[in-house]
């Protein structure tokens, strides 16, 4: 737990300036999904990061959130394994359920490639723009 806290606080907090509660206890609940590198002759790091939550916890479906990953790992498809790889286990653990994203709003284009469509006008959290996304229980399936 505390590689996952220190992940989403030093991107969210520190890299993006964004003064908030981070913490938010939701994770309880949630399903964690963790993607570590291991360079060689390196410690091992957390190099990716998102949870699954269920139906009811934060939105009345399910929803993927807290999507990072770390500054020395950006560009090299990383973060679309990662949001993939949550949505096939969103799918499994919640099947025939849509999914609910709370987007930055630079990123529509980046969720749309996953089935995600903007569900909401665009709104300030954490002084960026953001907007809800839906990814109907319809979707095609991730490959």
């Amino acid at each position: 737990m505390y590689a996952i806290l220190s992940l989403r606080q030093e991107v969210f907090v520190i890299e993006q300036t964004c003064i908030f509660p981070e913490i938010d206890w939701h994770d309880q609940q949630a399903m964690h999904l963790l993607g570590w590198c291991a360079p060689a002759g390196a410690p091992r790091f957390l190099a990716a990061y998102l949870r699954c939550l269920p139906p009811g916890d934060k939105y009345v479906e399910c929803a993927i959130g807290r999507v990072v990953t770390a500054a020395s790992t950006r560009g090299c498809g990383l973060g679309r394994t990662l949001v993939g790889q949550g949505i096939a286990r969103t799918v499994e653990r919640y099947p025939q359920q849509p999914i609910r994203i709370g987007a930055q709003q630079r990123l529509e284009d980046f969720y749309a490639g996953f089935g995600f469509v903007v569900a909401s006008a665009p709104y300030l959290e954490d002084e960026m723009l953001h907007v809800e996304m839906l990814r109907p229980a319809a979707a095609p399936a991730i490959s």
